[in-house]
């Protein structure tokens, strides 16, 4: 294998595709060049598409991709792409949505046999070199597609033709509208309170995912409601996934998802946008609740991220840190045996932490029995119980073992890190962190102020542009923005603009959102598609797709309704809510069926009825009382909220142009010098208050949803 040249990846800007460069293969990526050779010389294509995150795709390179005489049959019978989905999105969503249709399967990595104009006739998952356990080996596949193709390939037409129809047709959302009507959400929380695990936490049974917009929703129904079992359910699956393996009990953040019910053994991998939507629900959960844990979870998070998933000195978040370093390993960096606590601690800490985290001779983890996945078995109180000591002294024990562990785990081998950025992904930690710099406020709130708008300064110089909008990621050749991208973006700029009042961030927002009404809007229909009119063609499955499912990131057309409400506060602009209306009714009639996988639907459609809650705080920068306000202000959890500071400095002229009818009106009632907070929302506003507890009351007892009316 060392002989081995490189085949044309070599030069991929993807990691993911780089990694494939040594195989002997000859590997294209997804472009005009396969598709041109597969018609010349007549062959099907194998698709590949996978991550560099994802185990089981670097196990079908290892035992298939990296064979020769598998690769002699590839090479001879196939023209072979390979795809990176973080990198293209758009390809992977089309071929998930087929291959699934065809096989019953999705997931990565996703094989996929294809006619030379991209249509797909067959396909699946992982498939073993050999016949194994009841999957067809890969060889025996590979020439049977191959026969089949010289064989049958009227019928493979017939079928791919077919197939293409039907995702076309699926991927339109056609028959899905209806006239929209807030009952909806009811159905959602019907659906999402019937998959509550009661037990466990979280929705569903095993394999158990996060499904943060679902937690955000519970959190802001019952913040209008008042319902204690919405705020049960909320506050229970955030604890239970924090205490659980899913959680990296040393550094902190998510992994991507638990295989259990759990929440102890996950897939070990750590996704950029799992951690930032994540990073909210800890979030907004330590605002309805004051729960400490909550906001230590939240700050863990953030430490995680700022010392492996970004960029501090430049900007930046990166995209994922993989589960292995190695295929024979499967998390065995953040894993632990009895005998390497025992060899890192002190008896008396090893002690403590195989109760606290459960540590036994026999742990979790299959494929190596000895290994412990960490995760708290115990409270300190039952452990200072049971050694008969103090709990306070037990604390102290588990934080000081805690860090010998985690300095320990830092001497292994580390599991690759992925630096690309993609701008969907950092837009959302982007809101995520200023998210957090309101909320958790003081040191660690100011530092994730700096970041984020560091971050989002270098998204807009680097991969923004007045025509385009947003690219796909920072660095390498300009890959097209998606819908995810722009709408993502917008959301970003917008929270940006909101905490620094700099109106360059609105207008970069405004003429985002703008791009995306011209060239993404189905303006008959309603709704977005993921590609911009004007994106060259995609090949055989170049379908029309409408991406609504959270799945795995909030769905854009629902995150797109958020955008142009929030702008539409902003703006008066009636073309803002028409939209977001018309968008809303393009998928009232299927949203219900989707209950918890559509929930930022059910988010989208409370802010449209509720309209967006604009609080605007006056008085000198340093004024403790209108501190106090903006910390009541800030101390609300409530979607689409913003708190815009305006101080007596005479530096925020620029914005005022920026704001709602009814604010404008108000403001030059106001002393600028004096601390109060006005409240608004739709064309109406709240008499000011300078009492912060008058202030919490109005946002959180559903006196400003009354006065939008």
């Amino acid at each position: 294998m060392a002989s081995q040249p490189e085949n044309r990846l070599k030069d991929s800007v993807s990691p993911y595709l780089r990694s494939a460069a040594h195989q002997p293969i000859d590997w294209y990526e997804w472009g005009d060049a396969a598709f041109a050779r597969a018609k010349s010389e007549n062959k099907p294509v194998l698709l590949d598409i996978g991550a560099v995150w994802c185990h089981w795709c670097h196990v079908i390179d290892r035992e298939s991709y990296e064979n020769t005489e598998i690769a002699k049959i590839i090479n001879e019978h196939f023209v072979a792409v390979k795809v990176d989905r973080d990198e293209r999105p758009d390809v992977d969503a089309r071929y998930q949505s087929a291959i699934s249709a065809l096989s019953g399967q999705g997931g990565w990595p996703l094989t996929g046999f294809l006619l030379p104009d991209g249509k797909p006739f067959y396909g699946g998952t992982y498939f073993p070199p050999d016949d194994q356990g009841g999957r067809p080996g890969f060889r025996r596949v590979l020439l049977a597609v191959a026969d089949s193709y010289r064989q049958k390939r009227p019928d493979l037409e017939r079928a791919a033709n077919s197939l293409a129809d039907a995702v076309a047709q699926a991927e339109m959302f056609n028959g899905a509208r209806a006239k929209f009507d807030l009952s909806v959400v009811d159905e959602q929380i019907q659906s999402i309170t019937k998959l509550f695990d009661i037990r466990n936490g979280g929705f569903g049974q095993s394999p158990k995912f996060p499904h943060a917009s679902a937690i955000d929703l519970l959190l802001e129904r019952y913040q209008e409601t008042k319902e204690k079992h919405l705020l049960a359910m909320a506050q229970t699956t955030l604890e239970k996934m924090a205490r659980g393996g899913v959680f990296d009990q040393l550094a902190g953040g998510f992994h991507r998802y638990s295989v259990d019910e759990r929440w102890l053994v996950p897939h070990f991998e750590k996704m950029s946008y799992d951690n930032s939507e994540l990073l909210k629900n800890y979030l907004h959960g330590w605002q309805v609740t004051q729960n400490p844990f909550l906001r230590e979870t939240a700050e863990s998070i953030i430490g995680w991220v700022n010392d492996v998933l970004s960029d501090q000195r430049s900007g930046g978040f990166y995209a994922s840190q993989d589960a292995d370093y190695c295929l024979s390993d499967d998390g065995d960096y953040f894993t632990w045996t009895l005998d390497e606590v025992r060899e890192g601690l002190l008896p008396d800490e090893a002690r403590i932490i195989e109760l606290y985290y459960d540590v036994e001779a026999r742990g979790e983890m299959h494929h190596n029995p000895a290994k412990n996945v960490l995760w708290v078995a115990r409270d300190p109180a039952a452990i200072a119980k049971t050694l008969g000591g103090d709990e306070t002294a037990v604390r102290l024990t588990i934080a000081r073992a805690k860090g010998k562990m985690l300095a320990g785990r830092l001497r292994r081998t580390t599991p690759y890190i992925d630096t690309t950025m993609y701008i969907s992904w950092n837009a959302m930690f982007v809101s995520a962190y200023l998210e957090a710099a309101r909320v958790l406020r003081g040191s660690i709130g100011d530092r994730c102020r700096e970041f984020a708008l560091k971050t989002v300064d270098r998204m807009v110089q680097e991969a923004w542009s007045k025509d385009k909008g947003f690219a796909h990621r920072i660095g390498g050749p300009r890959l097209g923005g998606s819908l995810d991208d722009q709408v993502f973006g917008v959301i970003a700029l917008l929270d940006a603009y909101e905490t620094t009042l700099n109106p360059r961030y609105f207008h970069a927002a405004r003429r985002t959102l703008d791009h995306v009404l011209e060239y993404h809007a189905d303006a008959e229909g309603g709704g977005f598609f993921d590609r911009p009119s004007n994106a060259p063609p995609l090949g055989g499955l170049d379908v029309r797709r409408k991406p609504f499912q959270d799945s795995p990131t909030p769905g854009a057309n629902s995150v797109a309704i958020i955008a142009l409400v929030r702008m539409h506060a902003f703006t008066g602009d009636e073309r803002y809510a028409n939209f977001a209306q018309k968008t809303l009714e393009a998928f009232a009639g299927i949203a219900p069926q989707y209950g918890l996988f559509a929930a930022t639907y059910g988010l989208a459609a409370l802010l449209f009825a509720r309209h967006p809650i604009q609080v605007v705080i006056t008085g000198r920068a340093e004024d403790p009382a209108a501190r106090s306000l903006e910390a009541a202000a800030n101390g609300v959890y409530r979607l689409g909220k913003s708190v815009l500071r305006f101080t007596a400095a005479g530096s925020d002229g620029a914005a005022l142009e920026n704001l709602p009818a009814a604010l404008k009106e108000t403001l030059p009632h106001l002393q600028a010098d004096r601390a109060v907070a006005v409240v608004c929302a739709g064309q109406s506003c709240m008499p000011p208050t300078n009492d912060p507890a008058q202030l919490t009351a109005m946002l959180e007892n559903g006196v400003v949803g009354a006065a939008a009316k």
